[in-house]
């Protein structure tokens, strides 16, 4: 089994990698096979260091670069790579190369490896937003409000029509915002809902932009590459004609995020917290949806966070050096 994972140097990335060297094996469509090669690719080489990864640097705006990321041996392609939302608002033509251009490339160089790879690409909930129903529900049609979201969905459809067209076994999953992530804040809107948990038990004061009552669909590092393994191996028959899932996730609001932050970080981790509203940032969440019924997904066998005190007990589990405050 020989597996391509672009933004492989990222935390998801890195966190799949690792995933799969554990397995050490993976159904890509013919049965469970042994993982022989990973190729991490990303614009800088992956940290990981293991005989079975090749980390590779390039840029995935750059069709010959991508072009030879793929060749008869590509069994199964996770597409990460991507700028983030905020950073893809700020500058669009940025946003347009990585993400649409990006995944453009890889697609008609999957095409053009002629074996029909599994290509797995990471969408995002940024395709929903505007005027939603008070519940998005695997019939709600996306309607996304920034560059990022729009973007996705361009990506998304691409894979639905390559698929269509015979030249991948394509599928997308819809993931829900990954909290808490690990490292430094990055140019995500949604940063804030990390950035409440990580910095305060870090011992590092944090701004929140938005209300404390302001509500976002969520799932932990953990689960999202539960759900990413999930997707991968999944029969072709078990996704039918229409190849993109919603994942689940967790409501959880600020007060909720806050609440849980007290009990493992203390009352002393929460007073870091301080509220600075930022009507950019609001003015982009408002138009986010928070509030999912992911009745397909579940069918599929997709399994969401139990709660979100325990993505903060897995975020302090998985980065004990990262966590000096405690309850």
């Amino acid at each position: 089994m020989n597996i391509l994972i672009t933004g492989g140097a990222g935390f998801l990335g890195q966190q799949l990698i690792r995933a799969l060297l554990d397995r050490g094996q993976l159904d890509g469509g013919a049965g469970s096979q042994p993982i022989r090669r990973i190729v991490c690719f990303d614009q800088t080489e992956g940290a990981i260091v293991d005989p079975r990864v090749r980390n590779v640097a390039g840029s995935i705006s750059d069709a010959a670069t991508v072009d030879a990321l793929v060749d008869d041996t590509t069994q199964v392609v996770v597409h990460l790579a991507a700028v983030v939302s905020g950073t893809a608002e700020a500058d669009f033509d940025l946003g347009m190369r990585v993400n649409l251009d990006g995944a453009r490339h890889l697609l008609e160089a999957c095409r053009a490896a002629g074996h029909r790879p599994r290509v797995l690409f990471s969408s995002s909930i940024a395709v929903f937003g505007g005027d939603l129903p008070a519940v998005v529900t695997d019939a709600t049609a996306p309607t996304p409000q920034g560059s990022y979201g729009i973007q996705k969905l361009i990506g998304e459809l691409l894979v639905q029509d390559f698929h269509r067209k015979g030249f991948i076994d394509g599928r997308a999953v819809r993931v829900p915002t990954v909290v808490v992530r690990p490292g430094l804040p990055n140019g995500a809107a949604s940063g804030f809902a990390s950035g409440i948990i990580r910095e305060p038990l870090a011992g590092i004061e944090c701004a929140l932009p938005v209300d404390p009552s302001t509500e976002m669909w969520v799932a932990s590092p953990r689960a999202v590459v539960r759900m990413f393994l999930r997707a991968i191996e999944l029969p072709e028959s078990a996704w039918g004609w229409h190849r993109v899932v919603n994942l689940p996730g967790l409501v959880a609001s600020m007060h909720d995020e806050l609440a849980a932050l007290r009990k493992v970080g203390g009352q002393s981790a929460v007073d870091l917290v301080r509220h600075q509203p930022d009507p950019k940032v609001i003015a982009l969440v408002r138009t986010w949806a928070a509030r999912f019924e992911t009745r397909r997904a579940l069918e599929m066998g997709f399994v969401a966070d139990a709660s979100f005190d325990d993505i903060v007990r897995a975020y302090v589990e998985d980065n004990p050096s990262a966590v000096k405050l405690r309850a």
